[in-house]
């Protein structure tokens, strides 16, 4: 690591540029439109009779194409389903840089607000997925009741406060002496799914980012910082969260401390999957996911307090 970071080392941090336009935002058919003139292009897909809507959040190196089983799922449970590109991932400008002044959440504020004029009153709901739950808490946790609901897949909360010093160190040195340095991430011997198939069209995808840029791993660690410090500052959310017993990506550790928190409130409910990675909206058993969501939705989800077995031990404990 230390040779490869000296080969590519003498570089500077690299973020999308930021723009000085000003625009009225736009909500088309195929894209939103932001005050700045940056298009975040979106999928949706439409119910018959609809009870509700959900603005869909993907993960980090991942884009809207994630939530395409997901959709199709809540449409068929009368639930509308909005998935957008964040910014420098998918199909936007930028892709692989990292932008600035907490860009991801506010365009989530703005996302909501054309969605809601397209809505009316009609039930809104965010879903976020990995870094897409870490976006929904930050924005929440600035602004308040956002939606009425949220619901957070495996969110990414890995903050440095539970990372080991090495992790830190590692991360820091990185970003000082080669922040344009593309590992893959491949020697990491991680399994985010057990969905062999899904894994493989992500390989062979274009718009997944394999290559990521060490800035980038930066942005986000920033962006779960404040994720996990916002657990104590969201509890009067409408709130559900899903984990995967088996994920590899994000810790157990810092998992937990935000469940112990949110279930401090009786607005949050907790579902654990004991064969779930952390790719959930692709697992082989999504279809519970699925269910799970559109139950919870729909008001006929069973409340289950399994997670006190599950995280009991990290309530006052540095356990990893």
């Amino acid at each position: 690591m230390l040779i490869a970071l000296f080969i590519t080392a003498c570089s500077s941090p690299q973020w999308q540029p930021i723009s000085e336009k000003k625009n009225s935002p736009l909500l088309t058919d195929t894209y939103a439109l932001m005050s700045d003139g940056y298009r975040l292009p979106f999928d949706h897909v439409a119910a018959n009779h609809s009870k509700a809507t959900i603005i869909a959040l993907h993960g980090f190196n991942d884009y809207r194409h994630a939530f395409k089983e997901l959709c199709q799922h809540m449409s068929q449970r009368q639930i509308n389903c909005y998935a957008y590109d964040q910014r420098g991932f998918g199909e936007t400008e930028h892709r692989g840089l990292w932008p600035q002044n907490d860009a991801h959440p506010k365009d989530l504020l703005t996302f909501i607000q054309l969605v809601k004029e397209k809505i009316g009153n009609q039930p809104l709901y965010l879903l976020g997925e990995s870094m897409g739950g870490a976006v929904i808490m930050s924005a929440a946790k600035d602004t308040g009741e956002i939606a009425d609901g949220i619901i957070l897949l495996a969110p990414a909360v890995w903050g440095r406060k539970t990372q080991s010093w090495y992790h830190r160190a590692a991360l820091t040195l990185a970003f000082h002496i080669a922040p344009g340095w593309q590992p893959t991430g491949e020697s990491m011997e991680i399994t985010p799914t057990d969905n062999i198939a899904a894994l493989r069209a992500m390989y062979h995808d274009p718009l997944v980012i394999k290559k990521t840029r060490i800035d980038a791993v930066y942005g986000i660690t920033n962006l779960m910082d404040g994720a996990l410090a916002s657990s104590h500052d969201i509890l009067d959310e409408k709130g559900l969260l899903l984990y995967g017993k088996k994920d590899e990506l994000i810790p157990r550790k810092p998992s937990c401390q935000v469940i112990n928190t949110l279930t401090k409130s009786p607005n949050w409910s907790v579902i654990l999957y004991d064969d779930g990675y952390h790719m959930l909206s692709r697992d082989l058993q999504r279809e519970n996911v699925f269910n799970d969501v559109a139950d919870w939705i729909l008001g006929q989800h069973q409340p289950s307090n399994e997670y006190s077995a599950f995280c009991g031990r990290f309530v006052h404990t540095n356990e990893n």
